[in-house]
């Protein structure tokens, strides 16, 4: 069994409302914040040998007309409640 990660952003110039919202929530709350971008984080539990991530991206996972993605493999670090890594 093999992890991979998978991050997708919007495309640079593609607006980015959730990111802005985060961004507006923010400033609101007293913190310095110059931009947020908001995206989508997958983890795939895959056999190894099975599956290619790249073509899973451009067919189903994201929209490659206006999102872009980075694929990380290697070992998995769950985030606590705290949001630090084991």
């Amino acid at each position: 069994m093999r992890t991979v990660r998978v991050v997708i952003t919007l495309k640079p110039g593609v607006l980015d409302a959730p990111g802005q919202a985060i961004r507006q929530g923010l400033r609101a709350l007293g913190f310095a914040v110059d931009e947020v971008r908001a995206g989508k984080y997958l983890e795939l539990a895959l056999p190894h040998g099975a599956g290619d991530v790249e073509e899973m991206c451009a067919r189903f996972l994201a929209n490659p007309l206006i999102e872009t993605w980075r694929i990380e493999e290697g070992e998995r670090q769950m985030a606590t409640a705290g949001g630090t890594a084991e």
